[in-house]
C-alpha cells in the first residue's frame, strides 16, 4: 500500500475544511485536504454562503455598535437549556480574529449584510444587522484549471445557470420589467453570463457559497495545501494509545495510508443524506426517506461513523437535529425531481401559507428553521400529511416568481404542465387542486385581506420584524411583506421539510477536539462543521449560523493543532 505523509489531514473540502486547511497551512504545518466527491466544495458550494460572527471587523468598520456580551446573551437566549458556554465562549472570542486573520492572509475577503438582521431581532442581544458576512464576488477565472473540479451552485436556485447576490442585486432582478436601471444592470450581467459560458462552459462570477469555497480553495492552492477528490476515508489509524495517527484513503491509483502527525479533521458535511440517522432523528421523516436536502448526495454522514469508530460519540440531545428549510420539488427536463429552497419568497407581500386544512399557521416572513416548526406543529394537530402550499395571484406570481417559477418576463406555463404549479381560476378550484376545503380557504383569503389592505396581519405579525422586512420588497407600503390576495387565476406550489444542514454532530470541545464516551479528548482527532455538534442548541438564530462557526473552529482547530496560544 502507498503511504503519504503530512501533518494534518483534512477529510471534507466544504468551508470547515478548507478554513481549516488555510490555517494550518498559514502556520507552516503541512496539510492534506481529501473528498470522496469528484468536486470540492460540499454543501457551502451550494449554499447562500451567510457567516453569523458577532464583532466582525466589516460590520466595525460600518460603524456597528455590537459587543461580545450582547452576542452572548442572545446566544444564551437562543439555546437555552443546551447553551454550550465554553464552546460559545471559544467561538465569540475567535470569531472576529479569524475573520481578521483570513482577511489579512488569505483570498477570502466579506462584505457585510447591512439589512441581514438576526432572525429573532427582538429577542434579547438581538441585532438588526451587523452579525452575517458573505464572501466578496470573486473571478473563478483565478482559479485557474481547479476550476473546473468546483463545485457548481445548486441549480434551482440560479437563473439558468447565473448565480445571483442577495440585497440590491436580488432587487434588480425583481425589478428588470419596471426600472430602466434595474434592467441595465441585469442585461450587462446576463451578457457576462453569456460571455463566460461560451468561452468557459460555466459562469466565472462566483457568488456566495460558490465564491466562499473558491476564495477558500485558491488560499489553499496558493500556500501549497492540495485537495484529493474522488478520495473517501476508508477508516481512521489509531496507535496503541488510542490516538487517531492517520487514515486509509481510497484513491484512483488505489488505497494509500495517510500519516498525520499533528491528527486528523472530520469537516465531511454531517448527514443529511443519510437516511439512516434520518429515520433515528428527524420526526417527520419515519422510514428516513420523507424528507428532501439540497445537500450533495455525498454528505452520507461519513464524518460521524469514522469518529464514532474511533470512540467519539454523536450528540443527539438537541431539540432539532438540523436546519429546516420548506422545500419545493420542482420537475426537471429529465423527469427528476429537484429540490429548491424558500429563502425570499416567505416574504413577499401578497403570499401566504397554508396547510391542507385551508388555514394559516405562522408568519410567513419568520425564519425558515421557525416556519417548518409550526408547519410540522399545525399537520400534526391536524394529523395529516406534513406539507403546506404556498397561495398567490397572477399579479404577485409575475411580479415576484414563487418558488422555482421566476418572475415575468420569464414563461411559467411549463411548470403548470409539470404540477410543480398548481393553479385555479377561483380560490374554491385552487383549493381542490391542493386538496384543502374550499370554504376554509376562501374564509382564510377573506379574513387575511380585510387587514392586509392596510398592510397588518393581526394573526401572525408578518412584517413586524426588521428580519421579516429585510427579504420584503421595499418599495411596497406600509408593510414590505404584506399585501391583499387579489383576483385569480390563483397559484400554489406544495412544501416539504428539508434541512440547510445538520446540528447532531460529535461532541467537541472549545478547542474543537472530538471527545469519548466519557468526554475526554481523543488524540489526534478534530471536528468542524456540520460533523461537529452545532453550539447553537438546535436551533437558528441567523443566517449564517452553520458556516460562521465552521471557519471560526476551522481557525480554532489549526491553533490548536499548531501548539499555538493566540
Amino acid at each position: 500500500m502507498k503511504k503519504h505523509e503530512c501533518d494534518v489531514l483534512v477529510v471534507g473540502s466544504g468551508a470547515g475544511g478548507l478554513a481549516t486547511a488555510v490555517s494550518a497551512a498559514h502556520r507552516r504545518l503541512d496539510v492534506l485536504v481529501v473528498e470522496k466527491e469528484p468536486v470540492f466544495g460540499g454543501t457551502t458550494a451550494r449554499s447562500g454562503g451567510w457567516m453569523w460572527i458577532p464583532c466582525n471587523g466589516p460590520a466595525r468598520r460600518a460603524g456597528i455598535d455590537d459587543s461580545i456580551d450582547k452576542a452572548r446573551t442572545y446566544m444564551r437566549h437562543e439555546t437555552g437549556e443546551h447553551f454550550d458556554e465554553r464552546r460559545v465562549e471559544a467561538f465569540l472570542e475567535a470569531g472576529p480574529k479569524a475573520v481578521e486573520f483570513y482577511e489579512q492572509n488569505t483570498a477570502l475577503q466579506f462584505d457585510l449584510g447591512p439589512t441581514f438582521a438576526d432572525y429573532h431581532p427582538t429577542a434579547p442581544g438581538g441585532m438588526d444587522a451587523g452579525r452575517s458576512i458573505v464572501a466578496r464576488p470573486f473571478d473563478g477565472r483565478e482559479l485557474g484549471p481547479e476550476i473546473k473540479r468546483l463545485r457548481p451552485p445548486l441549480a434551482e436556485i440560479t437563473f439558468l445557470g447565473m448565480m445571483i447576490g442577495s440585497g440590491k442585486e436580488l432587487l434588480h432582478f425583481f425589478n428588470v420589467m419596471r426600472s430602466p436601471v434595474s434592467a441595465f444592470y441585469v442585461g450587462k450581467l446576463f451578457v457576462k453570463f453569456l460571455r463566460d459560458m461560451a468561452f468557459h462552459g460555466r459562469p466565472m462570477r462566483l457568488m456566495n457559497g460558490n465564491a466562499l469555497v473558491a476564495r477558500l480553495a485558491k488560499s489553499c492552492f496558493d500556500k501549497g495545501v492540495p485537495i484529493w477528490t474522488r478520495s473517501p476515508v476508508r477508516e481512521l489509524l489509531k496507535d496503541e494509545r488510542g490516538r487517531v495517527t492517520g487514515a486509509i484513503v481510497d484513491t484512483a491509483e488505489g488505497p494509500v495510508e495517510i500519516l498525520a502527525r499533528k491528527g486528523v479533521v472530520l469537516a465531511a458535511g454531517g448527514f443529511p443524506q443519510d437516511p439512516v440517522r434520518r429515520k433515528a432523528m428527524f420526526p417527520h421523516a419515519p422510514t428516513g426517506y420523507e424528507h428532501a436536502s439540497p445537500a450533495p448526495p455525498g454528505n452520507t454522514g461519513d464524518g460521524l461513523r469514522l469518529g464514532e469508530a474511533a470512540g467519539a460519540t454523536v450528540d443527539t440531545s438537541l431539540p432539532h437535529a438540523a436546519a429546516w428549510v420548506p422545500i419545493s420539488r420542482p420537475v426537471k427536463p429529465d423527469g427528476t425531481m429537484g429540490t429548491f429552497p424558500h429563502f425570499v419568497d416567505r416574504s413577499k407581500p401578497g403570499v401566504i401559507a397554508v396547510t391542507r386544512s385551508g388555514r394559516r399557521f405562522v408568519n410567513e416572513a419568520d425564519s425558515y428553521h421557525d416556519f417548518c416548526q409550526a408547519m410540522v406543529a399545525r399537520c400534526r394537530e391536524e394529523d395529516g400529511e406534513i406539507c403546506a402550499f404556498f397561495i398567490a395571484d397572477h399579479h404577485v406570481l409575475r411580479k415576484y416568481g414563487l418558488g422555482y417559477v421566476k418572475p415575468a418576463p420569464v414563461p411559467f406555463r411549463q411548470h403548470v404542465r409539470s404540477g410543480y404549479l398548481l393553479e385555479g381560476a377561483t380560490l374554491e378550484e385552487l383549493a381542490g387542486r391542493i386538496g384543502a376545503d374550499p370554504v376554509t380557504l376562501r374564509r382564510t383569503v377573506d379574513a387575511f385581506n380585510v387587514h392586509a389592505v392596510r398592510g397588518e396581519d393581526p394573526e401572525f405579525g408578518k412584517g413586524s420584524t426588521s428580519y421579516n422586512r429585510s427579504l420584503g420588497d421595499p418599495e411596497h407600503k406600509p408593510n414590505p411583506c404584506v399585501a391583499p390576495i387579489g383576483k385569480g387565476p390563483y397559484y400554489a406550489v406544495k412544501l416539504v421539510v428539508g434541512d440547510l444542514g445538520t446540528f447532531a454532530g460529535l461532541r467537541c470541545n472549545e478547542n474543537a477536539q472530538v471527545l469519548d464516551e466519557a468526554g475526554r479528548a481523543i488524540g489526534g482527532l478534530y471536528s468542524v462543521g456540520n460533523d461537529a455538534a452545532s453550539i447553537m442548541g438546535g436551533n437558528y438564530p441567523g443566517g449564517g449560523i452553520t458556516l460562521g462557526p465552521a471557519v471560526t473552529f476551522g481557525y480554532i482547530a489549526a491553533r490548536h493543532l499548531s501548539g499555538a496560544n493566540d
